[in-house]
């Protein structure tokens, strides 16, 4: 079952922090929310010791009040729970809540988020405060809503506190039973590294060198994002056992946390952050970078988990704290840019983070949408145009769902494993950045595809193309999915470093590559890494376009009588040998690669597989971003022009600007930033 935010309309909100403001502030803020048309307010996500001053008394007077102010504007409160800063007093008297290093030093109290997940004192004060909020605020008018904890694993994702520890060893016991079996799947036997009790297995702890075993530290992964999961759960838990009329979520995107679990298994939808003014100031040296265009591919992914999801935080002006990165100030239209990236990617409901700069504490330089000083300023401004923008079509679109032909596509134990496997990891951010900006720059929407162990090839079968890069775990199960996802008519386009290890991170006794040779029509002949003093070997495509290669290259052997060679190698030792190979396989087609992936071949690839189908409709400048959402039969093309000069459209067909209601056809200029939403 999908779970997705359902709304009558799209709607605006943000975020707000009334402990941090005198009380008479409070009513002309919400009023002036109500006027801006905001309909949500999220507030108590870090307000631990206001509801609890001390361990056993509590106090909600000052919440109350803020709520009740909103709700009778008609603002409707999402209330967080506000375990992801516990208090001085907690901290204090229980020391074994705090998170701990992996070389064993303990995170002390003076920022956020230094506790764990596993420690029995946390998860028990943790579900009281929980409960007491739950009780008081399960019949409040004003809450409809509740955010578990705050971004789950940010600021750290690696926990290894004795609790942690102790929980590892439960769960490591609960999932291989015996000894032998954990001595097996981590592969001991190498460097002698045999455990003969229990009592000995630990987290992944400082090594000499500082190189501990890959098979544990892929466990490790998996047992942090269940250690997370189990955590949230109980909250949730809580929560609907005292009231089943408003829902729960949580907000984020994070590392080492399975978010389509966590979702399925204790949200109602997903809720994402997005700040996609990092992208302007992150170095980035790679070929035309995609800077806050960026932050369309991390929508994808949260749309992977909630097709029609919310933004809890949604970026409304310069970022920075007193400690780190100092953001620019988003240009004039940026905001309102960065509004629709994300309704155009699946977001019903936005919230902007915050209605006022704080004055205090780390954040003072992470700007809201009103200054320290409350004026009038441009971001107001144009969180009011968007406002009304939204109230005229917010009816039209909630709930379309995004439309795309090809997905690229993810997976938790490869992303976990390639972070510590350098031999084939980082070249997975490689290729996915070279086929998503190949995909931008074309004009092609495309999804996020999550492949897990409840994939099915009806719901793979949306896609007429799947782009799974280097994924070197790839289980028999997988293999034998993928192959009946190209005989169905599937195209399946792979990379280099592809299906030679197990679930455990092990590597096969098989060709190259494993379980998918069958399917591919390939093995691998010989393979190498770039050598940096040598000539860079280029692939020849279709025998006469040169493309220029990166990182690693594998020779492929022809093991199939119908395998195509599509692309062959030159200025190498291996001249003249296979490295692009395509395979019919029942009614579909998959092809492999044996390297990483490009723009230039990607775009390549995606003039083969003819997937880009709107090239009929629009000619679009590569500044311009093409989304489109689906509902009842009718598209709503979203343009997003991200750069700051005018750009010249070609609309081929007569369609109606639904922000303003006027005929768009043939040549049209695309101001600076703007935004096209066409019906």
């Amino acid at each position: 079952m999908t779970k997705k935010w359902t709304a009558e309309k799209i709607t605006l909100g943000v975020c707000y922090y009334p402990e941090h403001w005198p009380e008479e502030l409070w009513e002309d803020d919400f009023q002036r929310m109500k006027e801006l048309g905001f309909t949500y307010v999220r507030m108590g996500e870090f307000a631990w010791t206001i509801f609890e001053p001390e361990e056993g008394i509590y106090s909600f007077d000052l919440f109350d009040w803020a709520i009740e102010k909103a709700h009778n504007l008609g603002l409707k409160t999402v209330l967080g729970t506000p375990t992801a800063t516990p208090p001085a007093w907690l901290t204090h008297k229980y020391p074994d809540v705090l998170n701990v290093s992996q070389s064993g030093i303990p995170y002390q109290h003076g920022a956020r988020r230094h506790y764990n997940y596993n420690s029995e004192n946390y998860r028990r004060l943790s579900s009281v405060i929980v409960t007491e909020m739950a009780k008081h605020y399960n019949t409040n008018p004003g809450v409809v809503g509740w955010q578990i904890d705050n971004e789950l694993n940010c600021e750290i994702d690696v926990f290894y506190s004795e609790a942690d520890h102790l929980a590892f060893r439960k769960w490591a016991k609960e999932k291989y039973k015996t000894l032998d079996h954990l001595n097996k799947a981590w592969g001991t036997v190498f460097w002698n590294q045999t455990y003969t009790s229990w009592d000995q297995v630990y987290l992944t702890r400082t090594t000499v060198p500082n190189s501990p075993n890959p098979h544990q530290m892929l466990d490790e992964k998996r047992f942090i994002s269940d250690s997370a999961i189990s955590y949230a759960k109980m909250q949730g838990d809580i929560i609907r056992k005292y009231t089943n009329n408003q829902w729960v979520t949580t907000n984020g995107m994070f590392k080492h946390l399975d978010n389509h679990k966590l979702t399925n298994e204790v949200l109602d939808f997903y809720a994402y952050d997005s700040y996609p003014n990092f992208g302007r100031v992150l170095e980035d040296k790679s070929e035309k970078p995609l800077r806050d265009r960026k932050w369309s591919w991390n929508l994808s992914v949260v749309r992977s988990i909630s097709p029609n999801f919310a933004i809890f935080e949604q970026q409304s002006g310069p970022g920075g704290w007193v400690t780190r990165l100092e953001q620019p100030s988003p240009n004039p239209g940026q905001l309102r840019l960065w509004t629709y990236q994300s309704i155009a990617h699946g977001a019903d409901l936005v919230m902007y983070f915050r209605w006022r700069t704080a004055t205090k504490g780390t954040e003072i330089y992470w700007h809201g949408i009103n200054d320290y000083h409350n004026l009038p300023n441009r971001r107001i401004k144009e969180v009011e145009q968007v406002s009304k923008e939204i109230q005229l079509i917010g009816e039209k679109i909630v709930g379309a769902s995004y439309q795309a032909e090809i997905a690229i596509v993810n997976n938790y134990d490869n992303e976990w494993d390639g972070e510590f496997d350098k031999w084939s990891g980082p070249f997975t951010s490689i290729s996915k950045d070279a086929w998503f900006k190949a995909l931008q720059y074309n004009h092609v929407p495309v999804d996020a595809y999550n492949l897990n162990r409840n994939s099915n090839v009806e719901e793979m079968k949306k896609y007429k193309v799947l782009v799974y890069s280097h994924a070197a775990i790839v289980s028999e199960q997988t293999a034998d999915l993928l192959k009946e996802y190209v005989n169905q008519g599937g195209q399946l386009i792979l990379g280099c470093r592809t299906g030679y290890k197990d679930e455990t991170g092990q590597t096969y006794m098989k060709a190259f590559p494993g379980y998918l040779a069958e399917l591919t029509g390939i093995t691998v002949e010989d393979f190498t890494r770039e050598a940096p003093f040598e000539a860079t070997p280029k692939i020849i495509y279709q025998e006469k376009t040169e493309i220029k290669t990166t990182n690693f290259y594998e020779v492929l052997k022809i093991e199939a009588d119908n395998a195509e060679v599509l692309g062959k190698y030159s200025d190498c030792y291996f001249e003249g040998k296979p490295g692009l190979v395509k395979r019919k396989y029942g009614e579909g087609t998959c092809y492999y690669f044996g390297g990483v992936f490009t723009i230039e071949l990607a775009e390549k690839l995606i003039e083969e597989t003819q997937i880009n189908d709107y090239k009929n409709n629009f000619d679009l400048p590569e500044s311009v971003e093409l989304s489109i959402r689906k509902k009842e039969e009718k598209d709503f093309v979203f343009l997003l022009n991200y750069s700051n000069q005018p750009q010249e459209i070609d609309v081929k067909q007569e369609m109606t600007d639904i922000l303003t209601g006027e005929k768009v056809y043939q040549k049209v200029s695309l101001k600076g930033y703007d935004v096209l939403v066409l019906e």
